[in-house]
Protein backbone atom coordinates (compact mmCIF):
# COMPACT_ATOMS: atom_id res chain seq x y z
CA UNK A 1 0.00 0.00 0.00
CA UNK A 2 1.63 3.38 -1.01
CA UNK A 3 0.73 6.63 0.63
CA UNK A 4 -1.69 6.98 -2.50
CA UNK A 5 -3.75 4.75 -1.30
CA UNK A 6 -4.05 5.67 2.57
CA UNK A 7 -4.57 9.29 1.60
CA UNK A 8 -7.28 8.36 -0.67
CA UNK A 9 -8.54 5.66 2.29
CA UNK A 10 -8.67 8.50 4.63
CA UNK A 11 -10.26 11.00 2.19
CA UNK A 12 -13.32 8.54 1.78
CA UNK A 13 -13.79 8.19 5.24
CA UNK A 14 -13.41 11.51 6.58
CA UNK A 15 -16.27 12.01 3.28
CA UNK A 16 -18.19 9.15 4.66
CA UNK A 17 -17.71 10.41 8.30
CA UNK A 18 -18.94 13.79 7.31
CA UNK A 19 -22.01 12.67 4.73
CA UNK A 20 -23.13 10.09 7.61
CA UNK A 21 -23.57 13.47 10.16
CA UNK A 22 -26.59 14.58 8.27
CA UNK A 23 -27.97 11.47 8.92
CA UNK A 24 -28.30 12.50 12.71
CA UNK A 25 -31.33 13.95 13.39
CA UNK A 26 -31.45 17.69 14.89
CA UNK A 27 -33.35 16.75 17.56
CA UNK A 28 -30.76 14.76 19.00
CA UNK A 29 -28.02 17.44 18.54
CA UNK A 30 -29.46 19.96 20.25
CA UNK A 31 -30.18 17.87 23.38
CA UNK A 32 -28.11 18.65 26.76
CA UNK A 33 -26.08 15.94 26.55
CA UNK A 34 -24.66 15.16 23.06
CA UNK A 35 -24.39 18.76 22.62
CA UNK A 36 -21.70 19.28 26.01
CA UNK A 37 -20.10 16.05 24.51
CA UNK A 38 -19.03 17.68 21.43
CA UNK A 39 -18.05 20.66 22.95
CA UNK A 40 -15.72 18.71 25.59
CA UNK A 41 -14.38 16.56 22.70
CA UNK A 42 -13.41 19.90 20.56
CA UNK A 43 -11.43 21.44 23.97
CA UNK A 44 -9.98 17.69 24.57
CA UNK A 45 -8.77 17.39 20.73
CA UNK A 46 -7.10 20.97 21.17
CA UNK A 47 -5.10 19.89 24.45
CA UNK A 48 -3.74 17.06 22.96
CA UNK A 49 -2.47 18.63 20.58
CA UNK A 50 -0.84 21.34 22.24
CA UNK A 51 0.75 18.52 24.28
CA UNK A 52 2.03 16.52 21.61
CA UNK A 53 3.18 19.12 19.71
CA UNK A 54 4.95 20.69 23.16
CA UNK A 55 6.13 17.48 24.53
CA UNK A 56 6.83 15.40 21.58
CA UNK A 57 9.64 14.78 19.16
CA UNK A 58 9.14 11.52 16.74
CA UNK A 59 8.66 9.11 19.10
CA UNK A 60 10.38 10.66 22.56
CA UNK A 61 9.08 12.83 25.10
CA UNK A 62 11.27 15.90 25.03
CA UNK A 63 11.42 18.89 27.71
CA UNK A 64 13.04 21.94 25.86
CA UNK A 65 12.22 25.51 24.87
CA UNK A 66 8.87 24.65 23.96
CA UNK A 67 7.54 23.71 27.67
CA UNK A 68 8.26 27.25 29.22
CA UNK A 69 7.15 28.96 25.91
CA UNK A 70 3.91 27.33 26.01
CA UNK A 71 3.26 28.15 30.03
CA UNK A 72 4.00 31.74 29.59
CA UNK A 73 1.55 31.71 26.18
CA UNK A 74 -1.46 30.15 28.84
CA UNK A 75 -0.57 32.34 31.52
CA UNK A 76 -0.24 35.69 29.30
CA UNK A 77 -4.03 34.28 27.54
CA UNK A 78 -5.45 33.88 31.23
CA UNK A 79 -4.57 37.32 31.75
CA UNK A 80 -6.50 38.11 28.65
CA UNK A 81 -3.32 39.70 26.65
CA UNK A 82 -4.31 40.57 22.87
CA UNK A 83 -3.23 37.20 21.18
CA UNK A 84 -0.78 38.71 18.79
CA UNK A 85 0.90 39.69 21.89
CA UNK A 86 0.89 36.43 23.14
CA UNK A 87 2.36 34.46 20.40
CA UNK A 88 5.21 37.07 20.16
CA UNK A 89 6.08 36.49 24.13
CA UNK A 90 5.90 32.73 23.70
CA UNK A 91 8.28 33.03 20.77
CA UNK A 92 10.73 35.24 22.36
CA UNK A 93 10.84 32.97 25.58
CA UNK A 94 11.80 30.07 23.82
CA UNK A 95 14.18 32.07 21.43
CA UNK A 96 15.92 33.27 24.43
CA UNK A 97 16.29 29.86 26.15
CA UNK A 98 17.06 28.40 22.78
CA UNK A 99 20.05 30.80 22.41
CA UNK A 100 21.14 30.67 26.14
CA UNK A 101 21.55 26.92 25.56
Amino acid sequence: MTTWHVILIASAATLALKLGGYLVPAGFLERERPARIADLLTVALLAALIGVQTFADGQQIVVDARLPAVIVAAALYALRVPFVIVVFAAAAVAAGIRAVT
